[in-house]
């Protein structure tokens, strides 16, 4: 039987309907919280990831890069959830889709340059020109960083992409190696089944590693304009 190794990246539909939308409003509810004086131990071990990631982040923010915590905050918790209810059996990963990536990421980077050029006008334009550079190569040089400049949201969406597709297609070979070696032998069917929890180890440690990763260039980018 031939089976489509993309089929699991098709956006679902519901009577026709483009379910993406509620798949990407669910990982919001996981988020436990507390309504008690008291929190519990899951709702205390997730508020100190949240200061810790948060503090982690805005220590080499000023005031006004401080402004974005809350939002860089969610934007990690909301990728971080995403990724991992994509290793799910028969779940659906939006963060597997360029255009919800660029989605992302366009708006944010955008954000921080006009920020940057309200702010900084001087520093930001002077990072089109280095210092010192020869005459001859300055409309070189600043075709180059403008190019530069233009695509680093699409570098963060693809970087996203494509890893976390990576590791959704390794898995899904792996596995489909794993059950058709499980009728003809015993031994390489438990080496390859071995091979395929370390691979989800795996990939659960590349979910929340490109979720901190993309957050983390979104606030470089925010400090570097303001």
């Amino acid at each position: 039987m031939n089976e489509n190794l993309f089929a699991s990246f098709i956006a679902p539909t519901i009577l026709g309907l483009p379910a993406a939308v509620l798949i990407i409003l669910f990982p919001p509810l996981l988020i436990p919280t507390s309504k008690y004086l008291i929190n519990n131990r899951l709702t205390t071990t997730q508020q100190w990831l949240i200061k810790l990631t948060s503090k982690q982040m805005m220590a080499m923010h000023n005031t006004k890069g401080r402004t974005w915590s809350l939002m860089l905050v969610s934007l990690i918790i909301f990728i971080a959830t995403t990724n991992l209810l994509g290793l799910l059996p028969h779940s659906f990963t939006p963060t597997t889709q360029l255009s919800m990536n660029l989605a992302m990421a366009i708006p944010l980077w955008a954000g921080a340059v006009i920020m940057g050029f309200r702010s900084k006008i001087k520093n930001a334009l002077a990072h089109f020109l280095p210092q010192g550079t020869p005459t001859p190569l300055i409309p070189m040089l600043v075709i180059i960083e403008t190019i530069s400049l233009l695509i680093q949201p699409m570098a963060l969406a693809v970087r996203l992409t494509a890893n976390i597709t990576a590791g959704h297609l390794l898995m899904h070979l792996i596995g489909s190696a794993t059950l058709a070696m499980s009728t003809i032998n015993l031994p390489s069917t438990l080496i390859i089944f071995t091979i395929l929890i370390l691979l989800t180890i795996l990939e659960i440690a590349v979910a929340l590693i490109q979720a901190y990763v993309f957050t983390l260039l979104v606030s470089l980018y925010l400090h570097d304009n303001t």
